[in-house]
């Protein structure tokens, strides 16, 4: 691993706000940005009303207490039980990329962390291309998103997704295939390179044989005896005749300190910085590993984000935003109006920006930050938001007077609605006195001044909504839009 400098020195003691250091808008901001996809006006008022230690607690208990979603009718469904399945599976794939599209729009942390998870849990849709797939993938990602680890990595490694993705249906003691024994430490639980052995993968390998018994596309995957290895294994210097369940206890047994150092970084890099600070990477660890929440997810992120570390102020901004949370984050943060259709066209969308939901690039995942950046995705950016906003326009040009008014109320101050606008859009708002004087001329537009000057203008004037959206117009385009 490379060497990472962070500026971030502060520590994981518990924020509280000071004269100094006091719980604002911009701090809400950043966390709704980090922890979900942002916030509506009503829900930073809310924010600005409690401890900061209390919105924490209440997020993660919202997301702790939010039930999976429903299954369909479908949730089961091999291919036998379609009437037909070419043109009813591609439909059903659609709806519940539409759902999960929603349930990130309208819920917070527990999608994030369903995100987070199906980047880190790998699988590709199209190599498996089943609703029925599809959806129990998505549900054992829902429900161990902010629970324990250890039974994360069981359940999630049984999912007839990953049993097609990483060629478990294939594994037999006949045939051996490696592929999910080394994913399982390279990538979901150790790092690469990091305390196994291509002998330990080997031997791994044999052990999770016998996830064979399948009748149909789509179908159920049983364990069958007769293609399961019963014979002698020895994993991380472990003797027996070691099943799936064994490997994941002898894992968490012998390996526990460098497994949740390993996911208390990959959370870290996600919710804080790419630059690590080992020594809050080391404590979150810790938390992991105490006897009292042995492995339990939510504890961890407790502490961080109630830290003065998360609320440190080199925090905000480090980040680029990927494909979904310029989205998402865009919907959340202005309030506009969106339709099913133009849902499904941002589902496209994102995924020619590179992040098609439930399809990362390959087994590593996306990478994340600057990858998400090149000259062709930042043009597409741009665009895909002059589409979003031309909608609006073109539907009710009300919306951008109506979203101006909520962030300046009664005033006719053209730089005070213009800051407003950026600091509501734009994490830390920009950084000179010019840029906002900059922002303020395209906000002006052909109005004369002395109607400014004068007190005469308003956000009542016919212009209003065209001067609003021509600010938007600038907005997206600024370097500083393009992070959280």
């Amino acid at each position: 691993m490379s060497e990472t400098i962070t500026c971030n020195t502060t520590s994981l003691d518990v924020y509280v706000p000071t004269t100094e250091n006091p719980w604002d808008r911009e701090k809400v901001m950043h966390a709704y940005r980090r922890i979900a996809f942002g916030a509506t006006e009503q829900e930073i008022s809310n924010a600005l009303s409690m401890t900061p230690s209390d919105f924490i607690d209440g997020l993660v208990d919202e997301a702790i207490n939010l039930a999976p979603t429903e299954a369909p009718f479908w949730a089961f469904w091999g291919q036998n039980d379609f009437t037909n399945f070419n043109d009813d599976n591609i439909a059903y794939l659609e709806d519940w990329q539409l759902q999960a599209f929603d349930n990130m729009l309208n819920h917070g942390l527990r999608e994030r962390l369903s995100l987070f998870w199906s980047n880190h849990f790998v699988t590709q849709l199209e190599s498996y291309f089943c609703a029925s797939y599809l959806y129990q993938y998505y549900n054992v990602l829902q429900t161990y998103a902010i629970g324990n680890f250890k039974d994360f990595v069981h359940d999630i490694g049984l999912t007839p997704a990953m049993l097609v993705y990483l060629n478990g249906l294939e594994n037999t003691k006949f045939s051996p295939n490696e592929n999910y024994a080394r994913e399982l430490y390279e990538l979901f639980t150790l790092g690469a390179n990091n305390g196994y052995t291509q002998q330990d993968i080997e031997e791994t390998s044999r052990a999770l044989t016998g996830y064979n018994g399948w009748t149909e596309y789509c179908g159920v995957i049983n364990f069958t005896l007769n293609t399961f290895d019963n014979t002698e294994k020895t994993i991380f210097e472990q003797v027996g005749e070691w099943n799936y369940g064994d490997v994941i206890n002898i894992l968490f047994e012998q390996k526990d300190d460098l497994i949740a150092t390993y996911i208390c970084r990959k959370l870290y890099t996600y919710f804080v910085s790419p630059s690590v600070n080992e020594d809050i990477v080391a404590q979150m660890a810790a938390t992991f590993l105490d006897s009292d929440n042995l492995y339990e997810i939510a504890p961890v992120l407790r502490q961080l984000f109630k830290s003065q570390h998360f609320f440190d102020k080199k925090v905000p901004g480090v980040i680029v935003k990927s494909p979904i949370d310029l989205t998402i984050g865009y919907l959340k943060e202005t309030g506009f109006t969106i339709t099913e259709d133009n849902r499904n066209a941002l589902i496209y969308f994102n995924g020619q920006l590179g992040q098609r939901i439930f399809d990362p690039v390959d087994v590593a995942g996306w990478q994340r930050d600057h990858d998400w950046i090149n000259s062709s995705t930042l043009t597409a950016r741009w665009l895909i938001h002059e589409w979003m906003l031309w909608w609006v326009w073109n539907n009710d040009q009300e919306e951008f007077r109506n979203f101006a008014l909520e962030l300046a109320g009664g005033s006719n101050d053209p730089a005070f609605i213009t800051k407003a606008i950026v600091d509501r859009l734009v994490t830390n708002g920009f950084q000179t006195a010019s840029d906002y004087d900059n922002a303020t001329d395209i906000f002006k537009g052909d109005v004369p001044e002395n109607y400014y000057t004068d007190g005469t203008w308003n956000l009542f004037w016919d212009t209003a909504p065209w001067q609003i959206i021509n600010l938007f117009f600038y907005i997206i385009k600024m370097p500083e839009y393009q992070l959280k």
